[in-house]
């Protein structure tokens, strides 16, 4: 499976592409990183980072785009145009019909070095680790980029065995619950028809009382 993963933003876009094998062990590909100045028009911007992300997928066929999900930071414009920059490149897998994935920083974290508080000079050393690079990856978005997709490869199998677990619960609980309409529907009708038996009996039993008052005959 090869994996895109993408550390979102105006100034600095990181894009990483490494491919899966069975197991944990994973190899990068390629890595890259687009910048745009502060200078440019918001949408000059944001045409730049799709198109790069968009030739990306063109040119390495990702199965997957893993985006990091972004939370609201103390500079709102800064977490703005981040979200911004994801969202493009959400679109360009779109159009594409690749499977995007997002995950939280410290999903990241948590993945790559086991503390989902880890710095980023921890997460720049163990993704070089774990990718077995020469040397660390530069700028950290790069690494960061890298991270990403390291972290949906190892997590998306565990996310799809839940899924089929909840599926199959789900379809437990259906099937369970169908079953108790049924015994409550087969109890009321049962329950019905004996009302039913009651009042035709109480009916028998008034009609023979007036049968046997005709008669002369006393009960």
């Amino acid at each position: 499976m090869r994996v895109m993963g993408v550390d979102p933003g105006l100034t600095r876009c990181g894009l990483a592409l490494i491919e899966t094998a069975p197991g944990r062990a994973v190899t990068a590909l390629d890595v890259d990183v687009v910048r745009t100045t502060a200078d440019e028009p918001l949408e000059r911007r944001l045409r730049a980072v799709h198109a790069v992300a968009d030739e990306w997928m063109a040119v390495h066929h990702p199965d997957v785009v893993a985006i990091e999900r972004v939370f609201a930071q103390n500079q709102v414009s800064t977490a703005m145009g981040t979200a911004q920059a994801a969202g493009v490149v959400a679109l360009a897998a779109a159009y594409r019909d690749i499977p995007v994935a997002f995950h939280t920083p410290s999903e990241v974290k948590a993945a790559i070095t086991g503390s989902g508080r880890a710095d980023k000079k921890q997460m720049t050393l163990m993704i070089t680790r774990i990718l077995g690079l020469q040397k660390p990856p530069s700028p950290a978005d790069a690494a960061d980029a890298l991270a990403l997709a390291v972290c949906h490869s190892w997590r998306a199998p565990m996310q799809g065995r839940v899924s089929a677990l909840d599926a199959q619960v789900s379809r437990s609980r259906a099937g369970f619950e169908a079953k108790v309409a049924a015994a409550r529907a087969t109890a009321a009708a049962d329950h019905d028809r004996g009302r039913a038996t009651t009042v035709d009996q109480e009916r028998a039993r008034a009609a023979a009382r007036g049968m046997a008052r005709t008669k002369g005959v006393r009960w």
